[in-house]
């Protein structure tokens, strides 16, 4: 990180190009999301959409990973949606607050 800071303040005093860098985000999934998580992914009857947000939200639950674009857009429809359980919704949200805010 220190590298790139450097070469960062270089580029940009010699004009050459401003370069934006993603914001990091200190949220994690809670314990408790990460246990529905857990649950969702160990019954074979969850959905596939269920499954693949808490797959998600479990890497992210110990970790400083951010939520990636295509599923900010999977867990926004998740929650506009009426067809989907309070669970599923739940850990959506979780998702969503664990965003990158630039985008």
């Amino acid at each position: 990180m220190f590298t790139f800071n450097i070469i960062h303040y270089i580029l940009c005093f010699i004009g050459l190009k401003e370069i934006k860098t993603m914001s990091n985000n200190s949220k994690k999934t809670s314990s408790k999301v990460a246990s529905k998580a857990s649950d969702i992914l160990r019954n074979p009857s969850s959905s596939a959409i269920a499954k693949k947000l808490s797959a998600s939200a479990l890497a992210q639950a110990k970790t400083d990973k951010q939520t990636g674009k295509e599923m900010e857009t999977t867990a926004s429809a998740v929650l506009k949606s009426n067809k989907y359980s309070s669970e599923t919704k739940e850990i959506a949200a979780s998702l969503l607050s664990q965003s990158n805010k630039e985008r």
